[in-house]
């Protein structure tokens, strides 16, 4: 059974401002004094490393992350945090259950666009 759902809608030139890229996880660790953040450091290629707070503490942990590949929105606005500066968003999924991370295939390499 098909649901309809009104949501806004945006056309293929605001799309084509997100910048997704693959990114690797080379790191995650707590944030002390946050109950839902990791801070998370990605390799994206050519487009150095990032430093992003991601509210998954509850999902995942951090030993667990590193070396993934996921999906990254490269060119979000910088945000200035109580506990640093995230960089950027690592792209997830959510539902009654859980958070589950998107992330890609192996074969793809850090920096690779999203498309």
């Amino acid at each position: 059974l098909m649901r309809s759902v009104k949501m806004d809608e945006i056309n293929i030139n605001d799309f084509a401002k997100v910048d997704l890229r693959v990114a690797k996880i080379l790191s995650a660790e707590n944030v002390e004094d946050a109950d839902k953040l990791l801070k998370i450091i990605l390799d994206l290629g050519e487009f150095g490393q990032k430093t992003v707070f991601a509210g998954i503490k509850k999902f995942y942990e951090p030993n667990d992350l590193t070396g993934k590949l996921v999906v990254c929105v490269n060119n979000l606005k910088h945000r200035e945090m109580k506990f640093g500066t995230s960089e950027g968003m690592i792209l997830a999924s959510s539902n009654d259950e859980g958070v589950y991370l998107i992330a890609s295939e192996s074969g793809a390499q850090p920096g690779d666009k999203v498309t």
